[in-house]
């Protein structure tokens, strides 16, 4: 966008904080960033505003839009039908046109008073052009005899340090034959010297097992396209997976009283098809809510174990009907993300913003 000749009042990356002690001591830089952004939005008052995802800032931003009479496009929802659904009155009073990536939220808003339109999946559009497998395991000096598995364990150190540690002891399950190769993308979000920091102090504290080879590559479409599966913590990374079509298994923990919190809060709208499992945990892979169905197996708290997760790779792994039926279920879930018609998502988006101008 810095590119295209977008000029930055203030940079995402310098408010963008997680979590309750983080964002409090951040406090005074962050509030001191918005109150400069707003400034400027009364001082130059554009004649469009186009709001990207990060809701805790945007719908504030939203509000001092309002009142400026600035039109508001917004892309990529907040996830109100999952929880926080109070905050659907703030879309309704300050959000001119909502622009969606998930098929089942377009039916949400209009249910809802809101004029929204599925645009469909960036991610579900880009090409993929990966390097012949020869090559990519030329360049990270893997062996393209064996079969490799992708790990992601997220993109923020915190999410890094509640998932790691059981992807590398499911690897450790999987390699009692050395058949198996292990690819971990590393995100833009991290740095490559805290990550091999992780894996060496869980490959020293580990004694019963040697930890096999655990090797950083650069892009995730490219080791997902090579991989035969992958073990993915729930987020935007599932998409990716789902789109390029790599069978996977979704893992996540959190802090208990997160985890109580969250199965107490979140409630799916009659939009989204979606039924709790014998341990009463609703599903929260975005692949099983587009499919209506669980596709994916999710083991998620005191279920994401290192046995389960390797029981559940198995199956995946070898050829076979589960295997298979995966991959179709990817395909459908992948076709319900592309846009329809012959538009992309952002082309669609920018011809919302177009309109908002001519009225």
């Amino acid at each position: 966008m810095e590119d295209a000749g977008l000029e930055r009042v203030v940079r995402a990356e310098d408010v963008a904080h997680m979590g309750i002690t983080e964002v409090l001591l951040h406090m005074p830089r962050i509030y001191g960033k918005y109150r400069r952004l707003v400034a400027a939005l009364k001082r130059r008052r554009p004649d469009v505003a186009v709001l990207i995802d990060f809701p805790d800032v945007n719908f504030r931003l939203a509000r001092e839009l309002k009142r400026l009479g600035v039109p508001v496009a917004w892309f990529v929802s907040p996830q109100l039908w999952a929880w926080k659904r109070r905050r659907l009155r703030w879309v309704q009073q300050r959000v001119d046109r909502m622009m969606v990536i998930f098929p089942f939220e377009e039916a949400f808003y209009r249910a809802r008073g809101v004029n929204a339109d599925f645009v469909g999946h960036p991610l579900a559009e880009i090409p993929l052009r990966p390097v012949s497998r020869e090559d990519f395991a030329a360049r990270y000096g893997l062996d393209p005899a064996k079969t490799w598995v992708a790990l992601l364990p997220g993109s923020r150190q915190k999410e890094v340090l509640a998932n790691l540690g059981e992807m590398l002891e499911t690897a450790k399950a999987l390699s009692q034959t050395s058949e198996y190769g292990y690819l971990l993308p590393v995100a833009s979000t991290l740095d490559v010297a805290w990550l091999k920091h992780q894996i060496n102090a869980h490959r020293r504290s580990g004694a019963e097992k040697k930890l096999p080879d655990i090797v950083l590559v650069e892009d995730a479409r490219e080791a997902l396209f090579h991989a035969r599966a992958s073990v993915v913590a729930s987020g935007t990374a599932t998409v990716l997976v789902a789109v390029v079509g790599n069978p996977f298994v979704v893992v996540y923990r959190v802090s208990n009283m997160t985890y109580r919190a969250a199965k107490y809060l979140v409630k799916y709208p009659a939009e989204i098809s979606a039924e709790a499992d014998e341990f009463g945990n609703l599903p929260v892979g975005m692949v099983n809510l587009v499919a209506g169905r669980r596709v994916v197996q999710e083991l998620l708290q005191e279920r994401f174990t290192a046995e389960n997760v390797a029981a559940a790779l198995r199956p995946l792994l070898a050829d076979g009907p589960e295997r298979e039926r995966m991959i179709v279920d990817l395909a459908d879930v992948r076709a319900k993300l592309l846009p329809r018609g012959s538009l992309t998502a952002i082309q669609r988006v920018a011809d919302a913003v177009e309109s908002l101008l001519a009225d």
